[in-house]
Parts: C-alpha cells; structure tokens; sequence
C-alpha cells in the first residue's frame, strides 16, 4: 500500500490554481509521471506481496482448509485485484468496485482493496468513498459464508475497521490537498492585487511627472523658443547674433519635440491615443550634432570613417549618437573654452569605435555652472552594456579626458 504524496506549493497542478478543488468532482489531476507509475507498480507489489500473506494461513488450515479449486479463484481474484491497482488514479470509482466484489471470493484481494477503497476517498468524494466502505459488509458476510476457514462476525469485526480507516485516512489527504489548494489560489490572488495595485501607483507617479514636466518644463522651453525667436528677428542684430538666435530657437523647438514624445510614453495608458515617438537619430546625425555644437561655439573636430554609415543597424546608430551627445554635453558642462575631437570609425563586422576625446581644464570655469544629475556617463555604461560593448572613459597620460566605447556591429 502507497502512502500520501505530500504535495509543496510549488508542486501543485498549474491547473488546479485557478478555482478550489470541487468535491463533487474528481481531484484535478494532469498525466501520471514517473513518480507515480513507479508507485503504482510499487503498490501493485505491495499488494500482491500482502494479499499472499493473508492467503498462506488458510493453506495450513487443518480443520476446514480451502479446496484447491477454492485457491485457484483465490488467488485469481487476489491477482485481479491486484493488477486492477494500476488504474486506480484514472477510475478510482470503479477499481474500489471491482476490488470490493473480487474480495467477496478472494482473502487476497483484500489488501488491493483497502488501497483502492484508500485511492477512492483521495480522488473523488467522501459520499463515494463511505458508500463503496459499507459496501464491504455484504461482501464480507458473503466471503464468510463462501470461505471455511473464517465466521461472519470474526471477518467483519476484524476487516471492517480496516476499510474505514482506509477511508478516513484517504479523505484526509484530500481535505489537505484541497487546502493547500486553496491557500495557493488565495497567494496568487494575493500577488496579483499586489501587483495590480504596484502598477496603479506606478501609472499614477508616471502621470504626475508627466504633469511636472509639461507644466513646468515645457512652458520654461516654449518662452526660450519665443525669445530667441523674437531676438533672431531684430533688424539691428550683428549676424553672429542672429544665427546664435536662431540656433537657439531650433534647439528649443526639437527640444519640445523629444518633450512631447517623453511625455506621451509616461502617459500611456490604455484607450488613450498614443503620442507619436519622435525620430530616432542615426549614425548620420553625428555631424550635425557636432555642427550644432560648432555653432553654439564649442571647438569640435570630427573625424568619421564608417563604411555605409547609412546601413548601420538602428539600435548601434542610436547608441553612438547618444554617447557622442552624453560627452559634447559634458564638454560645455566642465570643460568649457576646450578644445576637443569626436572620432568615429568602423565597418560591417568589425564593429564600432567612438572616442570622443577634449583638453582637460586649466583653472576654474567662468559663469554659471549648467545643472546636471552626474549620472550621465553611468546611463552610458549601462546603454552600451546592454548594447553588448564595452566603454571606458576618464583622463590619459596626455592631459585630455576620453570617452572610448566599441559597438558590436
């Protein structure tokens, strides 16, 4: 006989997660694994091993011992029953049947049916299991009358107890299954709401940024944009002020662009219209963002030699562009009045290398110092970490600070 499988929480049937247990309804079980074909065939052995113990007493039975035809149907029974244990999980119903009618002329099918009467209070309702148990009372008084070498009262008194306590240790192991049902369905609701209620506060904080950011930060870009544009249009400007102007209003206009884009992914949010994503830049925006910088007055230089810049991957020209304009910010940050050099270089297969490179500062920097986190160079090292590069960056033996990173490509 197979004891209870004791069942973790991690082990139970995904199956079974979703709703309780119905006791009306066969315990939810998926295929039989290797487990349980092992112990099946185990309990098949066990039984039979069992079944064989019961019926030698009767072999040596001086007064009234079995007849030889008496033995053979037995032991036929006793096999029966014994072979029927292998489907016991499938139709537990009908082997505890089977094996309660095998033992009305068989005192070897008893123990195959104290398992199978076990199998049935495990996988089907209590009502099944104690009905198939009362069964056994006429089954036995039917066996006492067909065997000599037993009385009525001595087999039921001595089997009948037997058969209930298969039966309530059975309906205990499934009251436990289908708590530990129960307590797992309750955890995985649980982390669902948890999780559910994560994502509202999530939504809500990336709303109220998106607020912050519109209300405060666009209109301070909107005003930049209108003032220069209103000074790039004065007659009487010199025309290194009129384009500085102008430059000014354009980057505040492209600036409002990114805004809006930034600002249409916090919000979205289901059944809203999405915010359409600004353009990405590409391998061959890095010289005009290096122009851009030459015109608001930085000395930059840029060597690029990339075969078919324009063939790069998305992802890789992306990736560069945001490192040459992470170090170009830094430049007019801390190193302003520098001189420094953008250098971009690579191929199909060969990867690619972007080094940005300026004289690092003398004395201190004059007028307002720019604000910023200090955690630009640290969003780099995870952008090209994730990218599958390396980037290294810091002061060389030559006086310059550099950014170096190499792209796979």
């Amino acid at each position: 006989m197979t004891g209870p499988r004791n069942f973790s929480a991690e082990q139970l049937p995904p199956q079974s997660l979703l709703a309780p247990v119905d006791p009306d309804q066969p315990h939810p079980a998926g295929p039989r694994t290797g487990r349980d074909k092992a112990l099946d065939a185990a309990g098949c052995l066990l039984a039979a091993a069992v079944g064989a113990l019961f019926l030698i007493p009767t072999l040596k039975e001086d007064a009234n011992p079995l007849s030889t035809s008496q033995l053979i149907v037995d032991a036929g029974c006793g096999t029966l029953a014994c072979l029927a244990l292998w489907w016991r999980r499938r139709w537990p119903l009908g082997v505890a049947l089977c094996c309660a009618v095998l033992g009305a002329a068989s005192i070897s099918a008893t123990p195959a049916g104290l398992l199978a009467l076990f199998s049935l209070a495990v996988y089907r309702n209590g009502r099944q299991a104690l009905l198939v148990a009362v069964l056994w009372i006429p089954c036995l008084l039917v066996f006492a009358a067909y065997s000599p070498t037993t009385d009525a009262l001595s087999v039921v008194l001595l089997v009948t107890p037997l058969a209930f306590a298969a039966t309530a240790w059975g309906m205990f192991i499934r009251a436990r299954r289908q708590l530990l049902l129960t307590l797992r369905d309750r955890a995985v609701r649980a982390e669902d709401a948890q999780r559910l209620h994560a994502d509202r506060i999530r939504l809500a904080e990336r709303t109220r940024i998106a607020r912050e950011m519109h209300d405060v930060l666009g209109h301070r870009i909107s005003l930049l944009a209108l003032h220069a544009g209103a000074l790039a249009f004065q007659p009487d400007l010199p025309p290194d002020v009129r384009e500085t102007a102008e430059l000014m209003r354009s980057t505040a206009r492209q600036a409002l662009v990114e805004l809006r884009a930034v600002i249409g992914v916090l919000r979205d949010e289901p059944g809203q219209e999405l915010v359409p994503a600004a353009p990405q830049p590409t391998l061959s925006d890095i010289p005009r963002l290096v122009e851009e910088t030459r015109r608001a007055g930085g000395k930059i230089d840029l060597e690029m030699r990339v075969d078919h810049p324009g063939d790069a991957p998305s992802a890789v020209g992306r990736d560069a562009y945001r490192i040459v304009q992470e170090s170009l910010t830094n430049i007019r940050k801390h190193a302003r009045g520098t001189t420094g050099g953008v250098r971009v270089t690579g191929a199909v297969d060969h990867g690619l290398q972007v080094s940005v490179r300026n004289r690092l500062p003398v004395g201190p920097n004059t007028g307002p110092e720019l604000p910023g986190s200090g955690a630009g160079l640290i969003g780099l090292q995870e952008r090209v970490t994730l990218a599958g590069g390396t980037l290294v960056h810091g002061p060389d033996g030559a006086g310059d600070f550099v950014v170096h990173a190499e792209l796979p490509w």
